[in-house]
């Protein structure tokens, strides 16, 4: 019997690929459990516009991130924090600051898990923080610290 799974399945495939199993596992398995259900004519059709959908939202999210990345290229943002002698800050500029900072100053809003600081920033001066928008973008980030 030609089923069409709806989930992945360890050791018969993967989501959205048509597979031929035996009618006892489909009828037992993998029907009762909703993971899969029988390639007729309209499910296979059905798959490949829900296929051609989710390919649209995902191309559409890409541009988004370019143009955000293509954005974020292009500012700077200013962090202005106490600091001691000699230039050293009391604490340090976090990716949760330079977020905060970045909605505030130029209302973007970006994750703070999306900023890729190496180590935070404990020093005034100028710093490029990677933006990690999207799987395949990635944007740079000026970020200048100075004193209050």
């Amino acid at each position: 019997m030609k089923v069409i799974l709806q989930a992945d399945v360890k050791g018969t495939g993967k989501k959205g690929q048509v597979y031929e199993v035996a009618d006892g596992y489909a009828r037992n398995f993998l029907f009762p459990k909703k993971l899969a259900v029988e390639a007729t004519t309209g499910n296979i059709q059905d798959i490949s516009h829900k296929k051609a959908a989710e390919e649209r939202r995902k191309e559409k999210e890409k541009e988004d991130a370019v143009v955000l990345g293509n954005q974020l290229n292009a500012l700077q943002v200013e962090v202005q924090t106490k600091t001691g002698e000699g230039g050293r800050l009391f604490g340090s500029v976090t990716s949760k600051e330079i977020a905060e900072v970045l909605k505030k100053q130029h209302g973007i809003e970006v994750d703070k898990r999306k900023l890729e600081l190496k180590d935070p920033i404990k020093a005034l001066g100028s710093y490029e923080v990677s933006v990690k928008i999207h799987p395949e973008v990635t944007a740079k980030l000026r970020v200048h610290v100075s004193a209050t």
